[in-house]
Parts: structure tokens; C-alpha cells; sequence
């Protein structure tokens, strides 16, 4: 008797969680600018600088790259203080080894300053980082089993299939380019800017993951007269990662984070920029494999001891994205001449359960930047709750993250700013099915030794629910010759009939 063996070789998702945290610091004005009279708004970037796989935990730093805009005393236009803040977040991974790939989303939620006197300043940053550590696994199975005739074996085998993750590979590059700014005259001062990298599309050829995206580059500029405008560039870029243990009907998912951000105007013409990135893209390939396994085994000529397991077998229910539309109105108190800035930073997905539906929500915080009546610069912010409602079985587990795919639509109105937005959530739902399965056994005595001699027929009346494959197992027989004795062409068994169950000789 030998078995037919193979492995199910992928990844375990063994961590994907959402840390938020808080972090501060104190900065003092640079000698070469002026006194603050009023801070006005905080513009910033997070960027992941390095992950790491340990023993049961992920871990993941980065930095926070703030741009305080506050108006002088003295009067004058906006100026801009820069300020660092290092960040370093960790999250429980159990069954995570050093072998383990990590990857990280990390985003800035919201950022404030506080002026503790006109040379120093307080800064708060909120952040958001989303960790998935995932471990190389190799899980036996046991597809078959082939004997002699003499050993008279029967066995049940199931086929289907296995969601799973296949692969994971990340690879940093640089990316570069050169952006004109509209307009003429003099050049412009650059207050803040931030990139959000976007992967499009992606497509596995043999062994190659090629994929696409968008950097769009978003600017907040002041003119030498004191006029604030808001500018916004795309920027493409296409790259190839080679991927192994993936075909190419595998499902991709590319996420590109920024490490490093550097825009620099020209010398000579402040209307051109220099905008280089170090970027990081980080791959997960998802594939069915198709799987057979030993489901049950036994001997018509001898008894037999059997080892079992449960076989965890994933499917996939529901892939999609489904974008949630929002209008709102921010009140101000006072009127609203113009807008100048509006920007979008979304916080934790949270799941709960109303009934067969799943709810997913996550925080909006809305920034905008506006002139007041007197054509000074203000801000308003506020937290807005976005809620998105999933058919989902219970049992069923949801990976789900968001990101708002276009620029926020912000004017006028009375009262306040109204804002308009669209938020995408990006659901991935499976089910986790325990397949019993036999993973070795061993042929003992003869099925009739010290029992005399087995009768050639047995009448049975099968038990509710009972199938074919239990008759013939517990008398020692074979499902074709239960078949073939009463006339049956089908392995379901006729409702309240008596069987003729033949013994195997």
C-alpha cells in the first residue's frame, strides 16, 4: 500500500491589523524665520522606511514629514516650517518567523501645531498604519492510495479547489520627473506638497508581474503678491517584479507606498520642479489550486487502523469595490469668499455584524483651506464616518482596505464649505472549509479472523442520512457490488427499501 503525496505550498496570513498612535514633538522656529502670529494649517507625508519579520511580531518604521504653515508676525504671506517625527509601530504576529514577509500602508490621519510661544511650536500627528505579515507554509496531503488486488482497497477521494496566497514579493525603485506649473512671472513659493502613488493595473506574464500606476502630486503654492492656489500633476510610471510559484491567472495585488519624497524648483525658472521618489511596491498573488485528497480509506479483506486530519481548504465568495459617494456640508461660522486647498485622509476600517450584513466604516478626515471675508487664510477640518454594507456569511472573513480614488470637491455654501468625495472600499471575502482527510494508516488482521464464516447476504434497511459508502465500509464490501446486487444505477440510496448487501470473498 502506498500513498500519493503532495504539498500545498503558500503563505499564512497570520497578522492584518490597522495601528493607530499619536506622535508629538517640540520644534523651535529656525533663526532665518519670523516669529509666528498665527498657525494656520499642517500639511505632511508618512513614509515607511523599513519593516521587519520577527518571532511573533511585525514591526515597522517610518517617518512623518510635516509642513506647519503660519502667518508672520508682522504681516506678509504664509510661511512654512518643516519638522520630522520618526515613527516606529509594532503588531502581534503569532506563528511570524524571521522567514515572514512584511507589508505596511502607513498614512497620516490628521496633524495640528500649537504655538507654546512665537519661536516654538508644538506638533501632534495622528497616524494610521495598516500591517499584514504573512509566513511561508508547506502543508502534506495525501491525494490517493494504490495496493494490490489482494489488499482489496477502497477509497473516497475529494477534489475541489484552494484559494490561496501564492506568492508575495516587494521591490523599491526610483521614480522621477520634471513638472511645468501653470502661469507666467515670477516664481511662486512651494508651501507643502504630498504624492499618492497609485497602482492601476498589473498583469502576471510566465514569471513577470508588470504593473502601472500614477504618482499624483499635489501642491499648495503661494504667488510673490500673497495669492494661494493649489496644484495638482499626475505622474505615470510602469515596472516588472519577478514573481515565482504564481500562473498567470493569478489574482494581483499591488500597493505602492512612498519612502522618500523630494521636489525642488529649478534655479533659474521656479515654474519647472524636480520631483524624485524612492517608492516601494509591494505584491500578493492570489491563485486556485486544484486539490484532491484522501477523504477515507478502508480494506474489504482486512481491518485497518487510520490516521485523519482536518484539511483547511479556503474559497473565495466575493471580490469587488464598491465606492460610497459623500456630500457634506463643514460649518465655519462666518462666510466663505473662496477656496483655496482641500485634502482627504481616511482612517481604520472597522467591521460589525447586523444580521446576514457586514458593516465596514472608517473616519474621512476632511481638510480645507479657505479665505474668509477679510481674505484671510483659514482652515476647517472634520471627521466624517463612511459606512459601506457587505452581504457576508457568518464564519466568512473580510479583508477590506480604502482609498479615495479622485481629488475632494470643495465650495461655497451657506454656512460653511460643502465638500464632495468618493471613497472606495476594496473587499476581498473567503471561507475556511475543514476537509477530514486520512493521512497514513496501516493494514492490520483479516476482516473475518476468529469470527467463523461471514454470511454471503445481509438484508439492511439504511439509516436517515446514511450513504453508500458507510453500508459498504461497515460490511466490508465495495459500493459496486451493493449496487449491482440491488439493481441500482445510482450511489443514492431508494427511501425506505431493503438492501441486499453482498460479503466479499
Amino acid at each position: 500500500m502506498e500513498f500519493e503525496r503532495d504539498t500545498i505550498i503558500s503563505y499564512d496570513t497570520v497578522a492584518e491589523v490597522t495601528l493607530c498612535q499619536e506622535e508629538t514633538l517640540e520644534s523651535i522656529v529656525p533663526d532665518a524665520c519670523p516669529d509666528i502670529l498665527r498657525i494656520v494649517d499642517v500639511c505632511g507625508q508618512a513614509t515607511i522606511s523599513g519593516k521587519q519579520a520577527r518571532e511573533g511580531s511585525a514591526q515597522v518604521t517610518g517617518m512623518v514629514r510635516a509642513s506647519i504653515l503660519y502667518q508672520p508676525e508682522g504681516g506678509g504671506g504664509l510661511r512654512r516650517m518643516e519638522a520630522g517625527l520618526p515613527f516606529t509601530c509594532q503588531a502581534e504576529a503569532p506563528g511570524l518567523t524571521e522567514r515572514g514577509t512584511v507589508f505596511a500602508r502607513p498614512r497620516l490621519r490628521s496633524a495640528e501645531a500649537r504655538a507654546l510661544n512665537p519661536r516654538k511650536v508644538l506638533l501632534r500627528v495622528d497616524l494610521a498604519v495598516d500591517i499584514t505579515a504573512c509566513q511561508p507554509v508547506e502543508r502534506p496531503i495525501c491525494g490517493g492510495v494504490t495496493g494490490s488486488e489482494e489488499e482489496g482497497l477502497c477509497q473516497r477521494q475529494f477534489r475541489g479547489e484552494h484559494y490561496q496566497l501564492c506568492a508575495v514579493q516587494e521591490k523599491p525603485f526610483t521614480f522621477s520627473d520634471q513638472v511645468r506649473l501653470q502661469g507666467t512671472g515670477e516664481s511662486p513659493v512651494l508651501l507643502a506638497v504630498r504624492a499618492q502613488p497609485v497602482c492601476t493595473e498589473s498583469k502576471l506574464i510566465g514569471s513577470k508581474l508588470i504593473f502601472k500606476g500614477m504618482v499624483e502630486l499635489y501642491l499648495l503654492l503661494q504667488e510673490m503678491e500673497g495669492g494661494l492656489s493649489a496644484a495638482h500633476e499626475s505622474m505615470p510610471f510602469s515596472q516588472i517584479i519577478e514573481v515565482t510559484g504564481a500562473g498567470e491567472e493569478g489574482d494581483c495585488l499591488v500597493e505602492v507606498e512612498v519612502a522618500s519624497l523630494q521636489c525642488d524648483q529649478i534655479p533659474g525658472d521656479g515654474r519647472e520642479l524636480d520631483v524624485t521618489l524612492e517608492l516601494l511596491a509591494q505584491a500578493q498573488v492570489y491563485s486556485r489550486r486544484p486539490v484532491t485528497l484522501l477523504q477515507d480509506l478502508y480494506s474489504t479483506s482486512s481491518l485497518m487502523e487510520v490516521e485523519r486530519e482536518n484539511q483547511p481548504l479556503c474559497s473565495l465568495t466575493d471580490q469587488s469595490v464598491r465606492p460610497q459617494a459623500v456630500r457634506e456640508l463643514l460649518e465655519t461660522g462666518e462666510m466663505v469668499r473662496s477656496i483655496v486647498d482641500a485634502r482627504l485622509a481616511l482612517g481604520q476600517v472597522r467591521q460589525s455584524r447586523e444580521g446576514k450584513e457586514l458593516v465596514l466604516t472608517t473616519e474621512a478626515c476632511v481638510t480645507v483651506l479657505y479665505l474668509d471675508e477679510n481674505e484671510l487664510v483659514q482652515c476647517v477640518r472634520r471627521s466624517l464616518p463612511v459606512t459601506c454594507r457587505l452581504e457576508c456569511p457568518e464564519g466568512a472573513k473580510c479583508s477590506c482596505f480604502c482609498a479615495c480614488p479622485g481629488e475632494v470637491f470643495a465650495a461655497p455654501a451657506a454656512g460653511g464649505v460643502e465638500v464632495r468625495f468618493t471613497v472606495e472600499f476594496h473587499c476581498m471575502t473567503t471561507e475556511t472549509t475543514a476537509v477530514p482527510t486520512v493521512t497514513s494508516a496501516q493494514l492490520g488482521e483479516a476482516r473475518n479472523a476468529g469470527e467463523g464464516q461471514r454470511p454471503s447476504v445481509v438484508l439492511r434497511m439504511p439509516s436517515p442520512g446514511e450513504e453508500l459508502w458507510d453500508i459498504a465500509k461497515a460490511h466490508g464490501t465495495t459500493m459496486e457490488q451493493i449496487l449491482q446486487a440491488n439493481e441500482l444505477e445510482e450511489d443514492a440510496l431508494p427511501f425506505g427499501r431493503m438492501l441486499l448487501i453482498p460479503s466479499t470473498r
